[in-house]
């Protein structure tokens, strides 16, 4: 019971890196299970993944929109709104979550460049978007809990 307090008592933007945290890496362990189970014997850039990764992305999307309805419904009545520090430590997490969509668009390029298969550019884009995710909510989550100052 304490930890359903101590969950209630959070505020609503470290629930939200909670949320994305867990979808990010959910979804992401979800589509690596079908496509390395679809691909057996065969090589990784012949499997389809095209409607395997449009489907993971949608159900994340999806679940995301749901678990935050549900983490707003369950709240104070007003504990969406943001204070100062909320800004900051939202702004902190986004700009080091942004780091991997650089790195990922940079490899993507250059894979692109190289001529690699789709198959290798789409998963490392989108795995990009993964990592952003889950390093983003990570840092907002160990601001929250830890404390933030900003520089």
């Amino acid at each position: 019971m304490s930890a359903l307090l101590y969950i209630h008592a959070m505020p609503f933007e470290e629930k939200s890196a909670w949320v994305m945290g867990v979808l990010a890496v959910s979804t992401y362990t979800g589509y690596l299970a079908v496509i390395l189970g679809r691909a057996g014997n065969t090589p990784l850039a012949e499997v389809p993944y095209v409607a395997t990764l449009l489907w993971a992305l949608g159900v994340s999307i999806a679940a995301s929109i749901v678990l935050h309805m549900l983490v707003a419904m369950s709240g104070p009545k007003n504990a969406h709104k943001k204070d100062q520090r909320d800004r900051e430590i939202n702004r902190f997490g986004e700009h080091i979550g942004q780091s991997f969509v650089v790195i990922g668009g940079v490899a993507a390029l250059g894979m692109s460049m190289a001529e690699l298969d789709h198959f290798w550019i789409a998963n490392t884009v989108y795995l990009a978007f993964v990592l952003s995710a889950i390093l983003g909510s990570t840092a907002k989550i160990v601001a929250y809990r830890r404390g933030f100052q900003p520089w």
